[in-house]
């Protein structure tokens, strides 16, 4: 007897036997993933403003999309493709959960699978469109005329309204991914972030930047990284670090100077603003018998914001973080890439201490030493000092990146800066504003105008000040002065630059969100810099697939901590892959950056 197609009964029936063995997903995960949308609440929140066209009748629910997308992440390893979704959605989870769903059953064919396949496609682009943001359609090559007059057709309260809302959608993903240790992050006494542009690809090949076309996402742009980290552009935090071991006999000596390099990143597509939480009271370090510190949360992403690339740093930075204070977040350090403290005051610097976060930055090389004024007081690297501090003290990280000192030297240096640092005499007030001591005043130095604040013993520093024909400057002749949040708003910030607390602080988060962007970059997990991990064009569609991305990131990220914990003197479920031993930080100097230990 023969089958159709020429096969024989027996391979026939031996093939559809093979074809029948489909994984299913497990119940439990199923459940979970319909426990964490119910929570979210994403459903009544999207419910509002998805509508399919008219006379369609809808027969797959946001609900169960969602809860499709979510079990997409965790069958793929943080990818999503909607015919996966389709897959799981229709044919692959218990029938019992599908009628639960009310997702309708179809043929298991090619066409049944077509039909449920658009089904999917229809949803979750009419989800899409009415979060997107951008007046320009994807998939096309739109002439730059076109875009400009779509761009300026397009109601602006309208584009508006949908970025708000796709903020609010990424929000609740994220959340949800992190609510297994919500009540840990509320113990911690303040929330401290790390803040950084990451590039990653879309699924379109770019055009030229001056082209008549645009590229098939309009809404991506070109991202170009110059080699040259030695300019004026360049950190100096580098300068700062521990010089590179001794060369073996034979080898050439390394100089702490960067060799110019030509090469150059490109890459077509967004930069995802990603603000990870980090605890910054302690290192990531681990404990004698090799586990990771149960005390210590492991670092997660808690908002997301996409843009092109170089674009509008400081607003999609403000965006993503007013959301978190809305969300109940206690606002503690806050620490990101130079694009955003570059901002001018009143887009970053301003607003975010507004929120209630204390900032703490590097500088380019030609923003060290004194930076800005008030009242006769400089600032100095983000702090306010007595105009009097001698100008090796004032220009000490400069001479440390120009090499006319060793680091030791710079570390005595950063040291003797305190007996010069204005004090506070106040909090800070509701407007901003601050009073400020004269150190003199303060009890931390000596001054020859203020006769009774010598004699205190030569462990103070003397400070003898420039005469001057119209007298002293307003800080040396009160005790105090009242500083405005404005004065000098564009460099200050919270720690005294180069300090152990700032070296503590601002290397923690900044090394965790350059951590966390490796982690979810990883090609063998959620691989989010390439464009094949998100097949569908356009702002919103990139975000929302990104957003379930990291969602899965974090929701990795929890339970590998979890299972190298030893918790009730029981051996980890699996051991950690990080066993790299940190040096103790006062091993760190002279040669290193880092005040001794007491």
């Amino acid at each position: 007897m023969t089958a159709p197609h020429g096969l024989t009964s027996d391979r026939h029936d031996r093939l559809l036997a093979m074809r029948a063995r489909r994984r299913f997903i497990d119940d439990a995960d199923v459940e979970t993933a319909i426990e964490d949308v119910d929570n979210s609440q994403l459903v009544p929140l999207l419910e509002e403003f998805v509508h399919l066209p008219r006379g369609r009748h809808r027969t797959l629910h946001l609900r169960s999309l969602l809860v499709g997308l979510h079990l997409c992440t965790q069958d793929t390893g943080g990818k999503i493709v909607l015919e996966r979704v389709t897959d799981i959605l229709y044919f692959r989870i218990d029938p019992q959960l599908r009628t639960r769903l009310d997702i309708p059953e179809y043929e298991d064919h090619d066409q049944g699978f077509e039909a449920a396949y658009a089904v999917v496609r229809r949803i979750f682009h009419a989800m899409k469109d009415a979060i997107n943001p951008s007046p320009l359609p994807p998939n096309g090559h739109l002439s730059r005329e076109e875009a400009t007059a779509l761009t300026t057709a397009a109601d602006a309260d309208e584009l508006a309204e949908r970025e708000r809302r796709l903020a609010l959608f990424t929000e609740f993903v994220l959340d949800a991914s992190v609510r297994p240790l919500h009540d840990l992050l509320a113990e911690l006494a303040e929330v401290s972030l790390g803040i950084d542009a990451t590039p990653v690809r879309t699924f379109s090949r770019g055009r030229r930047a001056n082209g008549p076309e645009l590229a098939t996402d309009p809404d991506a742009g070109w991202y170009v990284r110059e080699g040259d980290h030695r300019d004026p552009d360049a950190p100096v935090s580098d300068s700062m670090r521990p010089p590179a071991p001794p060369a073996k006999k034979g080898q050439a000596k390394t100089s702490l100077v960067k060799k110019t390099s030509l090469k150059k990143k490109y890459l077509f597509g967004y930069d995802a603003h990603l603000i990870v939480a980090r605890d910054t009271e302690h290192d990531a370090v681990l404990l004698d018998d090799g586990t990771p510190n149960p005390d210590v949360l492991p670092a997660l992403v808690l908002g997301i914001a996409l843009d092109k690339p170089g674009q509008r740093p400081a607003y999609n930075g403000l965006k993503v973080l007013s959301r978190l204070q809305e969300r109940g977040y206690k606002p503690g350090y806050l620490a990101g890439d130079r694009a955003y403290n570059n901002s001018e005051p009143d887009e970053w610097q301003l607003p975010v201490r507004a929120m209630g976060y204390k900032p703490v930055y590097d500088y380019r090389a030609d923003q060290l030493g004194k930076q800005d004024g008030t009242q006769g007081a400089i600032l100095v690297e983000g702090r306010w000092y007595c105009p009097s501090m001698p100008d090796p003290l004032i220009n000490a990280t400069s001479d440390l990146y120009a090499e006319r000192i060793d680091r030791e030297t710079w570390v005595r240096r950063i040291a003797a800066r305190r007996g010069y640092r204005l004090m506070p005499k106040q909090n800070t007030d509701a407007e901003g504003y601050q009073r400020m001591m004269c150190p003199a005043e303060a009890g931390k130095a000596q001054c020859l105008i203020k006769p009774h604040t010598l004699g205190r013993g030569i462990r103070l520093p003397l400070i003898d000040p420039e005469p001057s024909p119209v007298g002293p400057v307003k800080v040396c002749r009160q005790n105090a002065i009242t500083i405005s949040p404005e004065a000098g708003a564009k460099q200050w910030q919270a720690l005294e630059y180069g300090g152990p607390e700032w070296q503590k602080i601002y290397f923690r988060l900044r090394n965790s969100v350059e951590g966390y962007n490796g982690y979810a970059k990883n090609p063998l997990a959620e691989g989010i810099e390439a464009a094949g991990s998100r097949r569908i064009r356009g702002i919103a569609a990139q975000t929302i697939l990104l957003a379930f991305q990291l969602a899965h990131a974090n929701r990795r990220k929890i339970k590998k901590w979890l299972e190298t914990l030893a918790l009730g003197g029981e051996r980890p479920r699996r051991r950690t892959h990080h066993r790299r031993k940190i040096k103790e930080r006062g091993t760190w100097t002279p040669t290193g950056h880092l005040m001794p230990t007491a």
